[in-house]
């Protein structure tokens, strides 16, 4: 493994910030996997965390292919991270909004700029983000339907389900649209949840990059197969929302079958405990997606449901 300065520069209340990188093995630029952007992404660099010691192993073991090398970015943003902050410090700037960046812009398009200028070149880009609403969800590879998507390719990491989504107005300056848009594959690795760290999500990501990188001929690893993955657009999802606001009691979890009418959660009122609303399925599925806070808005997503198919 060899440590790599990636960026440095001066802060004006931290001193110098520098972005390192470390890479596994020696040759070609095969695979660069980038984790936390943000200063709440834990489980994010806890995966990192947990890939880097399996590809330190494999290095030590000699099973990195020859002439191929792996570049692992743990974060871009951990000066966010060590201050319990989500954006960047100074002006509250998203690096995942800021790319390809601008060498004489903001801090945050300045990191974006030049960390894109050494990872654009790689042939396989994995990021591990975090998802747009906070909650649990099944761990899942995430495309932009840029037409430089590879859906066979996303099947190799063995997930549950490959979604495909379309692109939005700020996805043009996310780090995967301008992979894409550079020719790198580029692949969103969506693993549980965000801010709390889950060992067993954590591990299912850790083997299905391994499993890609196996498949894909860049180490030598005996994986196991993984799923068939299902791949689905993301607007065949369906959006359950709160009826009223209050605490949210969960009686289903994510990756669970549900009936038309079975009662999913409660929504008690705050003040005197009574129930709200029920919440219930609108149709048969399976639960992708649940939110984990306490308490509620009334009308924000707090399920999202695979529709099944009747044959």
């Amino acid at each position: 493994m060899t440590k790599e300065s990636l960026f440095t520069m001066n802060t004006a209340f931290r001193g110098e910030y520098t972005i390192y990188g470390y890479q596994y093995g020696v040759g070609e630029r095969e695979a660069c996997i980038v984790g936390a952007m943000r200063g709440n992404e834990y489980q994010q660099l806890y995966i990192c965390s947990l890939l880097s010691q399996k590809l330190a192993a494999l290095e030590s073991g000699g099973h990195i292919v020859q002439g191929k090398s792996i570049l692992i970015i743990p974060s871009l943003n951990y000066s966010s991270m060590n201050s319990d902050h989500k954006y960047w410090l100074s002006d509250d700037t998203d690096i995942n909004r800021s790319f390809p960046g601008n060498p004489r812009g903001t801090a945050t398009s300045r990191i974006a700029h030049s960390i894109f200028e050494i990872i654009r070149h790689y042939r396989y880009g994995i990021q591990f983000p975090s998802f747009i609403l906070q909650g649990r969800y099944i761990s899942h590879v995430r495309m932009m339907q840029t037409g430089h998507e590879d859906r066979n390719l996303a099947n190799l990491f063995g997930l549950p389900y490959v979604i495909t989504s379309d692109i939005r107005s700020f996805d043009s300056t996310t780090l995967n649209y301008n992979w894409q848009m550079a020719g790198t594959d580029a692949f969103s690795i969506y693993s549980g949840g965000t801010e709390r760290i889950n060992q067993k999500d954590a591990e299912i990501a850790v083997s299905s990059v391994l499993r890609f990188l196996s498949r894909m001929g860049i180490i030598h690893y005996n994986c196991q197969g993984g799923y068939i993955s299902t791949v689905m657009p993301e607007e065949e999802m369906l959006n359950i929302k709160a009826d009223d606001a209050g605490f949210f009691h969960q009686i289903v979890g994510t990756n669970e079958e549900v009936r038309r009418g079975q009662k999913l959660a409660d929504i008690i009122d705050p003040m005197d405990g009574r129930v709200l609303s029920e919440v219930v399925a609108p149709t048969d599925g399976i639960i992708f997606f649940v939110q984990e806070k306490p308490m509620i808005y009334q009308n924000v997503v707090i399920y999202k449901l695979i529709k099944k198919l009747h044959l």
